[in-house]
């Protein structure tokens, strides 16, 4: 397949301004009608008013605090009030946004979900939601909006090209075709031994396309956003925009994220564990039915080719004691324990939080040293044994990969650049919280020859070849903007707070701050903000508070 050169993006240029001991400072060219609604904003919170200012758009991505002097209780109101707000954001909530959702948590807090539009046609990424308190006060708005998109477009809005050609267009550019990404005849028969078991519908190869708004900087394009996930003959979860009047790739990135009956088995490092099967035709598969999910957890293995899903994990007498099953018993065991992790931490039920099913596939390839959420399952290649063991033998990479699929459906960070490295670290962070044995990451399958060795660290990112600061950023078109190397900056953040604080509170504090504060093209500054707020609706203003705010400060987000 030919490589493609991703062009740096600066999706990530965000300021963020201290308004908490002084007035408002350094806007970045902020319109003068902008500053003034901050000021009248600041002049209602006594403490704690924080903004993150996007100086490619002149328009706030994250303002916190006192933000109204009445309540603000429905629908209408927000519009209302947004309205009052229209010389800051540059938008009209009647024409501008459109209603997503109201949704309630459980602090009493109320979040209304709008995306922008233009003529009804949805800007990618521009979420922006409006949080109020328990008596109904707006007490944060965030999100990525673009106020100049109308004008940029020339309300020029009718698309010259299909949706089916824009697939297309999408398969030629990345030099595939959807019949040569298709499961090979000879694996198609690979589920007809476990026919009595219900099918969980995950796709192998999936393709969907919609009409957006395509913004950045001062540039807005028509385009269709195209999506293509498979698995073959290499893993592909392409985010494609394509020209919706002449079919030019706009923007193009591989965003594939490194990444009934009780049995048990042997895992990979040779540990016993109890497993939920399914018995059929005199069989037991690794199929668990046990969650109070409308999906279930099943595991196959790939026997080392590479078409999915591939067979599913079967033994004739419930015991998955062989050599050889020892990455099938820790893919189905730890994916349930991280299932249970969200489900009895957050009540999160599943990766989306809809019950669906969590598939995943182990000996993909041969000595594959990767594993990897592809937008459908989990698959897990067995190592080359020098560089890994079978990967799926460590808990906390089952964990960062099916936080990957957490992040999809929560704040859908977009896998480039700093929302990128934020994706990582989210992954890495979370795999700390669910394992809570250390602040390594791998070191359980990671160069067994090697002792005390990982992939990577949150409590010393350097050491693994990852900067800690924002002095040391590397800025770089490789691996999509560097989101494996820039996660070490907010990785050390992390381990400032749960050093602090503790796990049981930094991890309600960051589940929160991922599925309630970030959006799409959230970037340091704004996860710096976000964090902040979240402590503050969990424990207040107090030593939660500071001790994020100091873990930021020491990485260089202020």
């Amino acid at each position: 397949m030919k490589k493609r050169n991703l062009r740096k993006t600066v999706t990530g240029t965000a300021l963020a301004l201290s308004l908490t001991l002084t007035g408002f400072v350094g806007s970045v060219g902020a319109a003068e009608t902008g500053d003034k609604v901050l000021q009248e904003m600041k002049s209602m919170t006594k403490s704690n008013f924080d903004v993150v200012w996007n100086k490619d758009t002149n328009v706030p991505t994250f303002v916190s605090g006192k933000l109204s002097s009445k309540p603000v209780k429905d629908v209408g109101e927000v519009k209302q009030y947004l309205n009052e707000k229209r010389d800051l954001y540059g938008l009209d909530p009647n024409s501008d946004l459109l209603f997503v959702k109201k949704s309630q948590d459980e602090f009493g807090m109320t979040h209304y979900e709008f995306t922008q539009s233009v003529e009804g046609v949805p800007v990618y990424g521009a979420r922006f939601t409006i949080h109020t308190d328990e008596k109904d006060i707006v007490t944060a708005i965030t999100g990525n909006v673009h106020p100049n998109a109308a004008q940029e477009l020339d309300h020029n809005l009718k698309a010259d090209l299909s949706e089916k050609d824009a697939i297309l267009q999408a398969w030629k550019s990345i030099d595939l075709t959807k019949k040569e990404t298709k499961v090979e005849k000879a694996d198609k028969n690979a589920l007809k031994e476990s026919s009595n078991l219900p099918n969980s519908s995950v796709k192998n190869t999936a393709e969907k396309a919609e009409l957006v708004v395509y913004s950045e900087k001062d540039t807005s394009k028509l385009a269709y956003h195209v999506e293509l996930q498979f698995i073959y003959p290499e893993p592909g979860n392409w985010q494609i925009f394509i020209d919706a009047k002449d079919g030019s790739v706009v923007d193009s990135y591989n965003a594939v994220m490194d990444g009934a009956t009780t049995g048990y088995g042997y895992g990979v490092l040779g540990d016993y564990k109890e497993l939920n099967t399914y018995l059929s035709n005199g069989s037991y598969f690794l199929y668990d039915v046990t969650n109070p999910m409308s999906g279930v957890i099943e595991t196959f293995t790939a026997n080392n080719g590479t078409s999915l899903p591939g067979y599913r994990s079967v033994d004739s007498d419930n015991a998955f004691t062989a050599y050889s099953q020892g990455a099938d018993v820790d893919a189905h065991a730890y994916a349930d324990k991280v299932y249970d992790y969200f489900y009895n931490t957050f009540g999160r039920n599943s990766f989306d939080g809809n019950g669906s099913t969590i598939r995943s596939t182990v000996h993909y390839g041969s000595n594959y040293n990767n594993a990897f959420w592809n937008g459908q399952q989990m698959v897990y290649g067995d190592g080359d044994g020098s560089t890994f063991n079978p990967l799926s033998g460590a808990l906390d990479i089952v964990a960062h990969e099916l936080t990957h699929a957490v992040t999809d459906y929560s704040a859908d960070l977009v896998y480039q650049d700093q929302p990128g490295a934020l994706n990582e670290s989210m992954s890495d962070v979370f795999s700390v919280f669910v394992e809570r044995e250390d602040y390594l990451l791998g070191e359980d399958v990671y160069t067994p020859g090697t002792s005390g060795d990982a992939l990577r660290s949150l409590s010393n990112p350097p050491a693994y070849g990852q900067p800690d600061h924002m002095d040391d950023y590397v800025y770089t078109s490789s691996d999509n903007g560097g989101v494996h190397t820039n996660s070490g900056i907010p990785n050390k953040a992390g381990y400032y707070t749960v050093n602090s604080i503790g796990v049981v509170k930094a991890e309600n504090i960051y589940y929160r701050a991922l599925t309630v504060y970030l959006s799409p093209y959230s970037n340091f500054s704004d996860t710096r903000s976000a964090l902040l707020q979240s402590a503050a609706d969990y424990y207040g203003y107090g030593s939660e508070y500071n001790a994020v705010a100091s873990a930021w400060d020491n990485v260089g987000v202020y």
